[in-house]
């Protein structure tokens, strides 16, 4: 018999964290000090969507407000009172709660850290070829590339 390639099963919060703790460029990188992603699909070799498990300490934020283009995106809430931010404005969360954002919405989401305790939430999203997300705040827009990866230009085209 031989040994399976990825585990059976796993504690989700014995899984190590991402190496690298963003992928933005700079200086949108900075603003995502205080997230931690624990990349669980991986692990498990899931190839069509994501899983993670993701930290925010106290003042920390998701991910720059973005929507996507082709992906789906889910969280749910497992520890913490994150702020939930939207086109529709600001929604406090609580542990159980969940959200999603359909992709082509335009509707640009973050979570934002703003109480004294640490937030744990599961966030799944698929990896569809040929995705784009936008940034509604910010000066920047992303492709995702073939080969899996974000290539990060500002609105205009130009790289970063």
């Amino acid at each position: 018999m031989s040994t399976p390639e990825f585990p059976t099963a796993i504690t989700a919060r014995d899984a190590a964290p991402r190496t690298t703790p963003s992928t933005y460029p700079q200086p949108f990188a900075l603003r995502m000090v205080g997230r931690e992603k624990r990349p669980l699909g991986d692990i498990f070799g899931l190839s069509n969507f994501g899983v993670n498990l993701t930290r925010l300490i106290p003042g920390a934020g998701s991910a720059l407000r973005h929507a996507h283009a082709k992906q789906d995106e889910f969280i749910y809430v497992l520890e913490g009172y994150p702020v939930l931010i939207t086109d529709q404005g600001e929604t406090p969360l609580a542990p159980g709660m969940c959200a999603g954002f359909k992709a082509g919405t335009g509707n640009g989401h973050q979570l934002v850290n703003r109480s004294n305790a640490d937030v744990l939430y599961l966030e799944v999203g698929d990896r569809s070829p040929g995705d784009v997300a936008s940034y509604p705040d910010d000066d920047l827009q992303a492709h995702l590339g073939d080969d899996g990866k974000w290539c990060f230009t500002r609105k205009d085209g130009t790289p970063y």
